[in-house]
């Protein structure tokens, strides 16, 4: 069973409890996911790494309370949350609307002169200043879940149970919602590095997306390419892990770069 903590919000999920970290890492779901889709990866890093997963309301263990369909709303709550987490060491991985959202509360904490993440890895999104128009939230059920196939990342088998379905669509919408009507407002560059990672053929982003996220950051930039599409980190997991844990080693030494990671590019 999962540890949280958090305060009373109840807002993180630490799945392997690692009181000598050097680091702690926070991860951010994709748009309709939760938490534990973060546990492979916090099973699979170094014991110098504690993942802490964010929950959104909404799902899982906090599926009675209300959802929250802004992405600015989000990110000052869990800003709040851990602007408390004093002394704490951390870097921050966002996938999908978890990109979107990592960043926002990165720079709610610097506004804040709050400690910020130590690195920003963000996945399969495109950088903020890109903008396009999204509609997939105001589409009806069959729709939303024709999206859901194109994109990935969700078992069949729960697409094909309409009760599964009936409990996973309305939290989908919501995170549709949250991220297609955000609009990025602006404002002064984070200093800290930021790697941007993508899969080669996802439909949402493509690799120009994810290196404008260079123009995010007056620190270093690094930009990790992977054979596949919006979920290639569930097919390459090994690969991801290990550009995530080459990151995050950096930052625990201080170092602006990063060191290669084989097959850093895909083929």
């Amino acid at each position: 069973m999962a540890s949280s903590s958090g305060g009373e919000d109840q807002w993180l999920r630490v799945f392997h409890p690692r009181p000598d970290r050097e680091l702690r890492l926070v991860c951010f779901p994709h748009a309709g996911g939760s938490a534990t889709y973060y546990f492979p990866l916090s099973q699979s890093l170094d014991p110098r790494f504690e993942v802490a997963a964010v929950q959104y309301p909404g799902r899982q263990d906090r599926r009675r309370e209300p959802l929250v369909d802004s992405v600015p709303e989000l990110a000052d709550r869990i800003a709040d949350v851990l602007e408390g987490l004093h002394g704490e060491r951390f870097a921050f991985f966002g996938h999908s609307m978890g990109a979107v959202l990592s960043f926002e509360v990165a720079c709610r904490l610097r506004e804040r002169g709050a400690t910020g993440p130590l690195r920003l890895i963000v996945s399969g999104r495109r950088a903020p200043s890109i903008f396009r128009e999204g509609w997939v939230h105001l589409r009806d059920d069959a729709g939303l879940v024709a999206e859901l196939k194109k994109v990935g990342g969700t078992d069949e088998r729960l697409l094909a149970d309409p009760e599964l379905l009936a409990t996973v669509l309305p939290v989908t919408r919501n995170d549709y919602r949250a991220v297609e009507t955000y609009r990025f407002a602006g404002g002064p560059r984070l200093d800290c590095p930021v790697t941007a990672l993508v899969g080669d053929t996802d439909p949402q982003t493509t690799v120009d997306d994810a290196a404008a996220w260079a123009e995010h950051t007056t620190g270093p930039f690094d930009l990790k390419v992977f054979p596949g599409g919006h979920f290639y980190l569930d097919a390459q997991r090994a690969r991801v892990g290990g550009a995530v844990a080459a990151a995050l080693g950096e930052a625990c030494r201080g170092r602006a770069g990063l060191q290669p990671v084989p097959e850093r590019r895909a083929s």
